[in-house]
């Protein structure tokens, strides 16, 4: 069945706001809002017609037949329209081509040639109640705030445009860059729209997060959403929710169930995951747009210099907005088939001005934020890894607990090892995704200073990030390696460099627009000194933070120590050096993390973990 005969069917089942090719309107105030040309004429017995209009099935566009010296003019001022054939021409079955041929025949009158013309007539309604959603658009506040009790936060004012945009069109890009809160508007979206149930699709390793940041902010009848995180390639009953969260590599295995999904609206986060047509996820991400009454692409990095991917990207958020392939290439890029944008910035600059972009960067917000933003996010993590690296760990935490002959100081030795042990299984399992995250923010231009503490987890860093040719300086440097390193950094020959994280005092590394800390450190004031580095007298930007943090591990431990919250910006890290008593301080919290490894061995959440050498988890997805 035709996907665009399927939308105009479903046009049937919903409120009318214009009236048929030459009728009255049900709406006058609506009306009225429509350009002249969406509001039709009937053609008088006699009139003269120019050709014909009908619709091709196969390549879902409407043709124009007839002279040459029509078809010309319509290849002429419609970009859209395409057609090789003389005396033919083709525009995209879009909501906003049927208005460029029903202005087109106030002028050419057509004989409209369809086995059933109600078609026709649905088609107009649809283009009509977009053009008034249009009009509607630029009558709202510039503004919005979510109704009270839909959402637990306070945004920001250009968030609050944000969200003013996101309730104005129904199939749109927010693209604002990376870290000005794109989640939190797409949340507050859904609240205000009362969109829900709803459907979020984000990269793996961002899962856990959007489940936490829903948790946080949505509210439906004042209390927290049900949120259900979909888990397999093999399709299921999914139980009631008010929030379903399915990462891209799932699309796949549930593509002949999405239609059926109880959802209204999707949400793309990274929606530039699906730039590269002809696979199984990018199919399914086009059946369940088709099928949802809103869509939301999400991406900080929507222009890219190949047309061909912008193009792909805007076909899911809003099938054909672009024209097809042929006159997109023609128009935009170096002609017939180029893949390349000719004037990526005017291409920006059209989908911002017909509604389907949003774009902010830091700069233009610059004065509504703190000079430094601290942000804790929750990535995925390979517990299997985890239990592996942990298993011979057992035996000293057995020990601890049983051996009533050690001393004091073999006890405080034995603690800090166990603790370490830990802290180093957690930064591994979760390493993989630490360097998703790194990628995306590398790949959105942003220069990244990337803070860990032990070798093997850098070692891991170095291999999956060696495509962006990081710096180094963890201790294993040399001092010519270490100021090669940072001047590669500063003059921009790389923009990442990862640093120990007690190996950073003294540096200036001013140029980093970014710091992720892809483990943690039991003392707040070495994150402090870590962020100094980048955080200098002089620094113009609004530096952003990540602390990146697993749902299990040592983390939990270190954030309780450190007073961090999941998915809360954080307002104070203890912003003050190192004292002398910082050895003390590090040797109690390592005898709290034994003493939590004790009690979870002692009721069997621990050892049931390391004897299953498959466990089923997020590994496995």
């Amino acid at each position: 069945m035709d996907d665009y005969l399927d939308g105009l069917n479903s046009l049937d089942g919903m409120e009318e706001t214009a009236g048929m090719t030459g009728g009255a309107s049900e709406d006058a105030d609506d009306w009225a809002l429509l350009p002249p040309y969406l509001r039709g004429a009937e053609y008088a017995p006699g009139t003269q017609t120019f050709g014909t209009l009908s619709y091709n099935r196969r390549s879902k566009c409407w043709v124009v037949k007839g002279d040459p010296s029509v078809t010309e003019m319509c290849k002429r001022l419609f970009p859209g329209s395409a057609g090789a054939r003389r005396g033919e021409a083709r525009f995209t079955a879009h909501r906003r081509a049927v208005g460029d041929l029903m202005w087109l025949m106030l002028r050419f009158p057509l004989e409209i040639k369809l086995s059933d013309l109600s078609l026709w007539d649905r088609a107009v309604d649809e283009a009509r109640r977009y053009a008034i959603r249009q009009q509607r658009a630029a009558r709202m506040p510039a503004l919005m705030t979510p109704p009270e009790g839909t959402f637990a936060g306070t945004l920001m004012p250009f968030q609050q445009e944000g969200l003013a945009y996101l309730m104005q069109h129904d199939r749109c890009l927010l693209a604002d860059e990376m870290g000005l809160g794109k989640t939190v508007q797409a949340l507050a979206c859904l609240a205000s729209e009362r969109a829900l149930p709803a459907l979020i699709i984000p990269p793996p390793h961002l899962t856990l997060n959007w489940q936490e940041e829903a948790l946080r902010f949505l509210r439906v009848d004042g209390q927290k959403p049900r949120v259900h995180t979909i888990r397999g390639l093999k399709p299921y009953d999914l139980p009631e929710a008010d929030l379903y969260i399915m990462h891209y590599l799932l699309l796949r295995g549930w593509k002949e169930h999405l239609r059926e999904l109880p959802v209204r609206c999707v949400v793309f986060d990274e929606v530039q995951e699906l730039r590269h047509t002809g696979t199984e996820k990018y199919s399914a991400a086009s059946l369940l747009s088709e099928a949802c009454e809103r869509v939301i692409g999400l991406s900080g990095t929507p222009i890219y210099n190949r047309g061909g991917e912008i193009w792909n990207v805007i076909n899911i958020l809003d099938y054909h907005f672009l024209g097809d392939w042929e006159s997109f290439s023609r128009e935009w890029c170096y002609g017939y088939g180029s893949a390349i944008v000719a004037k990526p910035e005017l291409l920006g600059q059209y989908l911002r001005r017909e509604g389907l972009m949003l774009r902010r960067t830091k700069q233009e917000v610059l004065k509504q934020l703190p000079p430094k933003r601290r942000l804790v996010q929750e990535l995925d993590w390979n517990d299997r890894v985890y239990a592996q690296l942990m298993a011979p760990v057992l035996t000293d935490l057995t020990r601890w607990r049983q051996d009533a002959q050690l001393t004091a100081s073999q006890r405080a030795m034995l603690e800090e090892s166990i603790s370490r042990h830990e802290r180093q299984a957690t930064g591994v399992a979760k390493a993989p995704y630490v360097c998703q995250f790194v990628r995306a923010l590398l790949e959105g231009g942003e220069s990244v200073l990337l803070f860990a503490h032990h070798h093997a987890v850098m070692d891991i860093y170095k291999e999956e990030l060696k495509s962006f040719s990081p710096g180094f300086i963890t201790g294993r440097e040399t001092v010519a390696q270490k100021e090669r390193a940072v001047e590669r950094f500063m003059e921009g020959r790389t923009n990442l460099l990862c640093v120990s994280l007690r190996a950073a005092s003294g540096l200036n590394l001013q140029r980093a627009t970014c710091v992720v800390f892809g483990e943690l450190d039991w003392s707040p004031a070495v994150h402090s000194q870590a962020e100094d580095r980048a955080h200098r007298i002089g620094q113009e930007d609004s530096l952003l933070c990540y602390y990146l943090v697993s749902p299990g591990g040592s983390d939990a431990e270190m954030q309780e120590a450190l007073g961090l919250k999941v998915s809360q910006f954080v307002g104070l890290m203890g912003d003050t050096p190192l004292s002398a008593r910082q050895a003390e301080e590090d040797a109690t919290y390592a005898r709290r993390h034994v003493e939590h490894l004790a009690a979870r061995m002692a009721d069997k959440t621990l050892s049931v973990g390391f004897a299953d050498s498959s466990p089923k988890g997020r590994a496995k997805d």
